[in-house]
This record gives C-alpha cells, sequence and structure tokens, in this order.
C-alpha cells in the first residue's frame, strides 16, 4: 500500500513538474514572438548594420590610428563619407536617368527622332535577325507606328521602371540608417565582439569565439569578392557608357551591377550596346568602347580569385556557393548569411573529421 501511494506521488510530482515547464516554456514563446513582432521593422536595417560594421572595422581602425587613437572620431568620419558615397552616386544616376528621360521626351515632342541604319551583321543573325531588321526599318519610316506595335511591352516596361525607382529610392534610404546604425556597432565593437564571443562559447563550446571570427571573416571575404568585385565591374562599365555618350548610362550601369552581384556576365547588357555604338560611332572610338567593355566583363575572372576568400581558412568555392544560394533563397542578405552559414558548416565538418580520424 505504501508502494501505491509513493508511486501515486511521484505520479502527482512529476505532472505538475511537466505542467510548470510548459507553462514557463510557452511564456517564453510568447514573449520571444511577442518580441519579434516589436522589432520586426529594424531587423533588415540592423542586420545590414552588422554587416556593413564587419566590413569597415578594419578600415576604422587603420584610421583610427591615423587620428591618434581617436575612435570614436574616425567612426565619425567613416560613417559620414559611407553617406556620401552612397548618396553621390545615387545623385549622379539619377540625374543621369532625369536627363536621358527629358531628352527623349523632347526628341519625340519636335519629331527629332533619329534611328541610325541597322548594322548589317545584326540583320543577318539566325531567326531573331530578319525580325529585328523589319522593326528597325518601321520604326525608321513610322516612329508611332512601331510605338504602337510594341505599346503593352512599353506599358509593362514603364510599370517596372516606375517600381524600379521607387523601391531604389526605399533602397537608399535604407542603406543610409543601416550606415548609422553600423556607426554604432563600430564605436561599440569591443564590447560587441566580447558579447558575441561569450555567447558563442555558451552555445558552442570552446570553439565559439573561434566561430565568430570565421563569421566576420567570411562577411569581410564576400563584401570584397562579390560586392567590391561587382562595384569594380561597374564602375568600368560605367565610364566607358558615359564617355561615349550612350544614352541612359546610369540605369544601364545599375543594370550591369546588380548582374555582377547575381554572378551573371555583364556583356549580357553591354553586348547590345556595343552594336549599338557602332552603329553611330566612328570605328577606332568604337573598337576601343567594345575592348575596354569586354574587359570589363571580364574583369571578375582575375578579380574573384584574389579578393574572394582572402584571409578566410575556408576555401574560395564553399564562400562563392554559399553567397550564391544564399542570394538565390534570400536576396542580397543572403550573399553574406549563406556563405557564413556555409563556412561553419565546413569548420563543423573539419572537426567532426578530426575527430573520426582519433
Amino acid at each position: 500500500m505504501n508502494t501505491e501511494v509513493t508511486s501515486s506521488g511521484h505520479d502527482e510530482n512529476f505532472i505538475n513538474n511537466m505542467v510548470e515547464s510548459a507553462l514557463r516554456i510557452g511564456l517564453i514563446l510568447i514573449l520571444v514572438i511577442w518580441s519579434y513582432d516589436i522589432v520586426r521593422p529594424f531587423v533588415i536595417p540592423i542586420i545590414w548594420g552588422a554587416i556593413i560594421a564587419v566590413a569597415l572595422m578594419p578600415v576604422a581602425r587603420m584610421l583610427a590610428k591615423l587620428l591618434g587613437g581617436r575612435q570614436s572620431l574616425a567612426v565619425t568620419l567613416l560613417t559620414l563619407f559611407s553617406i556620401a558615397a552612397l548618396v553621390w552616386p545615387t545623385i549622379i544616376i539619377s540625374e543621369s536617368l532625369v536627363g536621358s528621360a527629358k531628352n527623349l521626351a523632347a526628341m519625340f515632342q519636335d519629331g527629332t527622332v533619329d534611328i541610325p541604319e541597322l548594322p548589317a551583321a545584326i540583320a543577318a543573325w539566325p531567326i531573331i535577325g530578319q525580325p529585328i531588321e523589319q522593326f528597325w526599318t518601321l520604326a525608321s519610316t513610322n516612329l508611332e507606328a512601331a510605338l504602337a506595335k510594341i505599346g503593352p511591352q512599353l506599358q509593362t516596361v514603364g510599370a517596372w521602371l516606375l517600381g524600379t525607382v521607387a523601391s531604389s529610392v526605399t533602397g537608399v534610404l535604407l542603406f543610409i540608417i543601416s550606415i548609422l546604425i553600423a556607426g554604432l556597432f563600430m564605436a561599440k565593437a569591443d564590447s560587441l565582439v566580447g558579447g558575441l564571443k561569450r555567447l558563442a562559447t555558451r552555445i558552442a563550446g570552446a570553439d565559439g569565439p573561434e566561430w565568430v571570427d570565421l563569421s566576420g571573416a567570411t562577411v569581410r571575404s564576400v563584401m570584397q569578392g562579390v560586392l567590391g568585385v561587382a562595384l569594380i565591374q561597374s564602375f568600368l562599365a560605367a565610364l566607358g557608357l558615359f564617355i561615349m555618350d550612350v544614352p541612359a548610362a546610369g540605369l544601364w550601369s545599375v543594370l550591369i551591377l546588380l548582374l555582377a552581384i547575381m554572378q551573371l556576365p555583364p556583356l549580357l547588357i553591354l553586348a547590345p550596346i556595343i552594336a549599338y555604338v557602332f552603329s553611330y560611332a566612328d570605328t577606332t572610338p568604337a573598337v576601343l568602347f567594345t575592348i575596354w567593355s569586354i574587359f570589363a566583363g571580364i574583369s571578375d575572372m582575375f578579380l574573384k580569385p584574389m579578393m574572394l576568400g582572402r584571409g578566410v581558412a575556408v576555401p574560395m568555392p564553399v564562400i562563392l556557393l554559399g553567397a550564391i544560394g544564399g542570394m538565390i533563397a534570400s536576396g542580397i542578405i543572403g550573399l553574406f548569411v549563406g556563405a557564413v552559414i556555409l563556412a561553419l558548416w565546413y569548420k563543423l565538418f573539419q572537426v567532426w573529421m578530426a575527430k573520426a580520424d582519433t
């Protein structure tokens, strides 16, 4: 009988403990969900701020040394310079787009749109050459009829362009906020890194601090090897476009930047522009523009091995695969998140293999 009472008491204590644990877990879950709903509007700027801070921290430390160890001044100057480096090209590209749109509208209004003769090489292209030649000929003789023929497509493109401009303005404002957040992170870098390493130690044990360092190095590597190379490619391409006075050069530069970030060849945009330049420019500048554009389009072939994976104890293909896959899955932020996750998994795999050999 005492055994039955003792067993009943244990069961009752077990049920009480289960109920109490469920209540505690439920309360914690409610607090986590509630807290996330509160901070959700700030998640993306904070993540971008952390990425920018990690990428710029070595520059901030170098600048602080030049300024006699004044870390706050160095961070302030670097933050202001980063905002200016973002806003200034945006203004130039916007002015280029607005100017091109005004010129095109004035030409349509005055009836002075001059469509150059289609190069014979394009007309000789298989399958698509003849339709292009027919439409080009119609546009050169009756532009209004040609525009009416592609009216629905123009409306779709126009809507897309308006949406792109609106999202670009929002994106610039988001990045300005993110740069300001990055400045705060850089100003408190030592305490933040120390806290992250303590948290990583609680989660992953003695290897936690090494993984924090690896994550930071991976973010810097992706910033240099993917975004850095994309910026260099788009700058080189834009230089040629503006020198040759290509219409809407700013828009083409932005599209080339997006293609380069997505690891697609910029020549997808530059090749038709090269054909267009040959239709109106003299042979020598057109040939020089072609050589320069090809150089800009393939420059990532030698820039990427130099810049991607530098300073990271992880093979470059792992970082590149993580960056591309992460971008496909989660957009631009996925460039960094995907690379960091694959880098950490690679280190985990190394640790597992090392233990298997012992």
